[in-house]
């Protein structure tokens, strides 16, 4: 086979605000990463949007504590220095001081953890499936099973990784990608429709893998005799980019992730497609997806 008034009100604000700049620094109608940018890819399902939030908000915390901090050192600094303080205190202790700064930390651990770990549960609760995909990790490409249709391929990178030319491009162009996709993009891809949950049944041939496409919000490892699980349900059609992310090998840069996105009518004719060329031994069955 080949929630948010008052403080949660400015972190919500201050997240669209760095929504908006992500927005400028991904392509959102084909999930792929543009070169040079930073930040997250535009989220295509509200598992990656509660991540996104998540992070923002823990970065207004984070980014409050350090200009308190670094205030109180240079009042520190400024209020008592040997200058103004001829003759150093004989003090060692400040009760009530220590007692704050152990439990002031503690309340917002506290506090960010009621907040991530709903996030995390999402994840890890897996709700019951409109399709299920059984993907196989394999040194060095994937393998994608739709057990329920009996149907299954192997995805490999367009090109050999080393090389851009006009042969790979002509290859780009067949399989419905540009050049701009090369070491992105595989000759077959998983093929989804848009607004159902997908469950993905994750494993490997061989050694450690890990599946991951960052609009998505789903990363997991892929580990040989052990089946891992995680859960999508994309909310816009297009075709999305992901990569292995644990270094499995020295071709381990070149295993990418092809996730296309298309309507019920157009997963349906996919799919009839796949069974009909594996019923006569055909290629895979090549599906654009909306950008």
């Amino acid at each position: 086979m080949r929630m948010k008034t008052g403080f949660f009100g400015i972190t919500a604000g201050f997240g669209t605000v760095m929504g908006a700049g992500l927005a400028l620094a991904q392509d959102a109608a084909s999930g792929r990463p543009v070169d040079g940018a930073t930040g997250f890819q535009v989220a295509a399902t509200e598992l990656a949007r509660d991540i996104h939030w998540l992070d923002q908000f823990i970065l207004v915390i984070i980014t409050a504590i350090t200009v308190f901090v670094t205030g109180l050192l240079l009042y520190v600094l400024w209020r008592f220095n040997e200058k103004r303080n001829k003759v150093p205190a004989t003090f060692t202790h400040n009760s009530p001081l220590e007692v704050a700064w152990t439990i002031v930390p503690i309340v917002i651990l506290v506090f960010i953890g009621a907040f991530s770990l709903p996030v995390l549960f999402k994840q890890l609760e897996i709700p019951e499936a409109d399709i299920t995909i059984k993907v196989t990790g394999n040194q060095w490409y994937w393998s994608y099973e739709y057990p329920d249709e009996g149907v299954a391929f192997d995805s490999f990178l367009i090109g050999d990784g080393k090389v851009m030319n006009a042969e790979v491009e002509a290859e780009l162009v067949d399989a419905g990608y540009t050049k701009e996709d090369f070491l992105l993009a595989t000759d077959t891809a998983m093929v989804i429709p848009v607004g159902k949950v997908i469950v993905v049944q994750l494993s490997a041939a061989d050694v450690i893998h890990a599946w991951m496409v960052p609009a998505f919000g789903v990363q997991k490892s892929a580990v040989p005799g052990r089946l891992n699980t995680l859960w999508f349900k994309a909310e816009v059609e297009g075709t999305f980019f992901g990569q292995c992310t644990t270094l499995c090998g020295k071709d381990h840069a070149y295993m990418p992730i092809t996730v296309k996105v298309v309507s019920q009518e157009a997963y349906d004719t996919w799919l009839a497609g796949e069974k009909t060329a594996a019923l006569i031994g055909a290629a895979p069955v090549q599906v654009a997806a909306a950008d």
